[in-house]
């Protein structure tokens, strides 16, 4: 690229990047390929925490769009009653899951729910529509055109008088005054108030569930507590509004070793702990832990979309087909200062994979997916995980040549921090 081009770069990113900064209004449309690109922001219940303490609620029949509708992105962070985003080192946002339901009831009855999962393959597990961490306000979520998650189908609700709702799960864990602010994110049961009786158990969801105290310093322990708010943005299209190609979802994990141990149903334990390396390893700068499994697709078609989900030590993780093939490289953004978004040490962002110019990733029905994940093993980390999530269409017409999945889309380098916005390719290039 020559000067003038980096300077017209620089300058254009300058401007994109105060305007992106710029206020955001609750709800909008924008024309999109023809059609209305409809987004709205809504709030949580409240969540309230204590220097230490631990939030992991579900919350049922929460604001959504409603209708048939084409889901394009779901974006979501935690804010304080003023709505100033909090930083992770202050409130580390362990994740937050959003997944609908069927909700049945009469005056003469509770609430019944019938649970509406996604695709697979560790349902009742990783069963979540859009989920994120820590990584959550700089990991694109788009789902690119012509694909849209497809929901209020007026004809998928069981007979009995259901109608679909919305649940969202928020695991916040307060690490003001901490006694050791990575040591409460990873879930060190040490560092908790609680026992766990599972041999070799060191640390997980298990000790950090809610209601959970982590360890704080003297001054901290009756601290005031403040109340949050997961803040999310949902972006659709009408159904009717556009030829939307529907998208299957899938969540892959590397800790099911169902496949490898010859057992058939899956069997996803969400997290594990990396050990400190060995000395031998370190003496060889190989202070690397590589976990690798292997899980089958029930259903192929068309990869259109896929990121990988780490914490804090990830290096990378990769999907790969039955024959090698690389299908995603999804690589975490680290921060390096005190705001929002970019706090030193903490997962801040997860690289996405799209579809690249000779079309989209195909795999076939009931392919074996091979998914590894890399972190660093200077030292021992507890509650680490290495999941992939995919979205998977119907096989749709293509040239002869597919390639795996780019890192960033090919059309244009997008961002979705402080809020989504793109630079066109012939800029990027």
């Amino acid at each position: 690229m020559s000067p003038p081009s980096l300077f017209l770069v620089v300058l254009l990113v300058t401007l994109f990047t105060s305007a992106a900064a710029a206020p955001q209004p609750l709800a909008g449309a924008a024309r999109r390929h023809g059609h209305l690109l409809k987004s709205k922001t809504f709030l949580s219940p409240p969540i309230s925490l204590r220097p230490g303490s631990v939030s992991n609620k579900w919350y049922h029949d929460v604001a959504f769009p409603r209708g048939h509708l084409a889901l394009k992105s779901f974006n979501g962070e935690l804010v304080d009653a003023r709505g100033a985003p909090v930083p992770l080192h202050e409130t580390y946002l362990h994740h937050w899951l959003v997944s609908p339901y069927y909700s049945s009831s009469s005056p003469a009855a509770a609430e019944r729910r019938r649970p509406r999962p996604n695709a697979g393959v560790c349902l009742g597990l990783l069963g979540q529509f859009f989920g994120l961490g820590a990584e959550t306000r700089r990991t694109a979520t788009r789902v690119p055109d012509p694909y849209g998650v497809e929901i209020g189908d007026p004809a998928a609700p069981p007979d009995g008088g259901y109608v679909e709702r919305w649940s969202l799960n928020v695991h916040a864990i307060d690490t003001r005054g901490a006694a050791d602010r990575f040591g409460c994110a990873e879930c060190r049961c040490d560092l908790y108030n609680v026992t766990v009786n599972e041999a070799g158990y060191a640390g997980g969801a298990q000790c950090c569930y809610d209601q959970a105290q982590c360890r704080v310093e003297e001054g901290f322990a009756d601290g005031e507590p403040r109340v949050l708010f997961l803040r999310y943005t949902v972006m659709w299209v009408d159904w009717s509004d556009a030829a939307v190609v529907p998208v299957r979802i899938y969540i892959l994990d590397v800790t099911d070793t169902a496949l490898l141990d010859g057992k058939s149903e899956p069997d996803c334990k969400v997290e594990y702990t990396v050990e400190e390396c060995s000395a031998e390893n370190r003496a060889r700068n190989e202070c690397v832990d590589v976990k690798v499994t292997k899980e089958v697709l029930p259903r192929g078609g068309d990869i259109v979309y896929a990121v990988g989900h780490q914490h804090a030590g990830g290096t990378g993780t990769s999907l790969h087909g039955e024959d090698g093939r690389l299908l995603c490289w999804s690589t975490p953004t680290y921060g390096d200062g005190e705001e929002a978004g970019n706090e030193a040490g903490y997962v801040v962002g997860m690289s996405t994979c799209y579809p690249g110019p000779g079309g989209a990733a195909r795999v076939r029905d009931g392919e074996a997916l091979t998914v590894v994940s890399n972190y660093t093993g200077e030292r021992r980390r507890t509650g680490v995980m290495g999941h992939f999530y995919l979205l998977v269409a119907d096989e749709q017409e293509q040239p002869p040549q597919r390639l795996a999945l780019n890192k960033q889309q090919p059309s244009s380098l997008c961002f979705s921090f402080p809020v989504s916005w793109c630079i066109p390719a012939w800029l990027s290039s």
